[in-house]
C-alpha cells in the first residue's frame, strides 16, 4: 500500500469517479471517506490504482490518501467485511444476553 500523508495528487494524475465515489462515506467523527479509481503515467502505458482519501475531522486533524493496487483494495475489503461481521456478531450476542 502506498501513502502520501496530506500530499496533494498531482494534476496530471486522472481520477475517475466510480460509483463507490458518488456519495462519500461520512464518519460519525465526520471525516470523509472517497474510493475513487486512480490512472497514473503516460496514456499508453496508464497504471491504475484505486484511491481511497480519509479526509479531515471535525476537529482539523488531516487526512491520509492511499493508492492501493486491485489486489490490496480486495485485500482490505476483505479485512473490512471480516471486521465487521465479527462486531455485528458481537452486538447481536449482547443483545440477546440482554433481552433475558
Amino acid at each position: 500500500m502506498t501513502t502520501a500523508g496530506t500530499e496533494r495528487l498531482h494534476t496530471t494524475n486522472r481520477i475517475e469517479a466510480g460509483r463507490a465515489a458518488e456519495v462519500p462515506l461520512v464518519t460519525r467523527c465526520g471525516r470523509r471517506i472517497e474510493v475513487r479509481r486512480l490512472r497514473l503515467g503516460p496514456a499508453d502505458r496508464p497504471v491504475s490504482r484505486i484511491a481511497l482519501n480519509v479526509g479531515e475531522d471535525q476537529g482539523g486533524e488531516p487526512g491520509v490518501w492511499a493508492a492501493l493496487t486491485p489486489d490490496e483494495a480486495l485485500g482490505l475489503a476483505r479485512l473490512l467485511l471480516e471486521q465487521a461481521g465479527q462486531v455485528e456478531q458481537c452486538a447481536d450476542v449482547r443483545s440477546r444476553d440482554g433481552a433475558r
